[in-house]
């Protein structure tokens, strides 16, 4: 949105000076109030709970989209034998949900694999293909090569990553707590990596708290990636406050849930006595030791990762992968269910 000459600047615009700018959300709503927004980000979490949203009624407000998935996939079953046509009805789902914020974006439009498949890299690439050419499918004028694809950063993950980056296809490295998974993002070709500042139990659970916040793993990503020229970006995710937010003003990119949002562009920038972008400001002249030896040794790196943070980085993925597990076990009932 351009900003008029009477209005009072916001928060939300201090931060689009600074980083790009995603939405994180399935909900079309807020990325036309206050798009247009870079890339719009998404999960198994984000479109179960956009996908069983009723309106006052109490009808489903998605069942067009349910149905429609359902009847593709049944469509589709024959050129993917072996792929359970509920998991494919789930896909298409989120890719159906994803068009829909489309014209509201400038960049790419982010879908994650079935987390099922987190430590089986063929799988994860078949998965990640089955994507794209839905997008295709389902609107032949849109550009696939906007198509961002979101894989969990096991090493499994990260390279199947390398293989979809050779083959065109962008990817971003989710669920990502330590240097040891940034630094193998960065070597097999990722396009963006999403820190998660918090766990993703802060949102399932409202009475927990992260402890741990990887704001200085954060920073030191991206510092990292300058000091190498890498082309990775950092796209912070998982936040749950604006105070959080704008803290990491100055990331690469930054994708922030309508809530969160909405409460940006409410909040005027003057005065704001928050703390705006140390993530970045501080830390300057960070050194990095050397990683080469666990970039292309498997049992090397899968050790450095699980040493990383006294044990906390491999935990805090395993949550990660856990609910979004979940996620997808409930989104393909509703697929099943109909």
């Amino acid at each position: 949105m351009t900003m008029g000459a009477t209005e009072t600047q916001t928060l939300l615009d201090v931060l689009r000076s600074k980083s790009a700018v995603d939405c994180d959300t399935f909900t079309v709503d807020v990325p036309q109030k206050l798009g247009p927004f870079v890339d719009c980000t998404s999960n198994q979490a984000i479109a179960y709970h956009e996908l069983v949203r009723v309106d006052a009624d109490g009808s489903p407000i998605h069942a067009k989209v349910i149905k429609e998935s359902i009847d593709y996939a049944a469509l589709k079953a024959s050129q993917y034998s072996g792929v359970d046509p509920a998991e494919l009805a789930v896909e298409t789902m989120m890719v159906k949900l994803a068009l829909r914020i489309v014209p509201y974006l400038t960049g790419y439009s982010h879908i994650q694999t079935n987390p099922k498949y987190s430590y089986n890299k063929q799988k994860t690439i078949e998965n990640a293909q089955r994507i794209v050419a839905i997008y295709k499918d389902l609107d032949p004028s849109y550009d696939t090569k906007r198509v961002c694809i979101k894989i969990p950063s096991t090493w499994e993950g990260l390279q199947a990553c390398r293989e979809l980056e050779k083959q065109g296809v962008s990817t971003l490295a989710t669920t990502m707590f330590c240097m040891e998974q940034a630094v193998l993002a960065a070597h097999v070709g990722c396009t963006y990596i999403a820190p998660y500042i918090n766990e993703l139990r802060v949102h399932f659970d409202s009475s927990y708290v992260d402890e741990n916040k990887a704001f200085n793993f954060c920073g030191s990503a991206q510092r990292y990636y300058e000091q190498i020229k890498s082309k990775t970006q950092v796209l912070p995710a998982s936040l749950t406050s604006i105070q959080e937010v704008m803290k990491l003003a100055g990331a690469h990119h930054i994708t922030v849930s309508p809530p969160l949002l909405t409460k940006l562009a409410e909040t005027p920038a003057n005065p704001w006595e928050g703390d705006t972008g140390s993530v970045f400001s501080d830390g300057a002249e960070e050194k990095f030791g050397s990683y080469e030896s666990i970039l292309e040794e498997e049992s090397k790196w899968r050790l450095a990762f699980t040493l990383s943070l006294g044990g906390k980085a491999e935990g805090k993925i395993i949550q990660a992968i856990n609910i979004f597990c979940e996620k997808q076990d409930g989104l393909e009932a509703l697929a099943r269910q109909k």
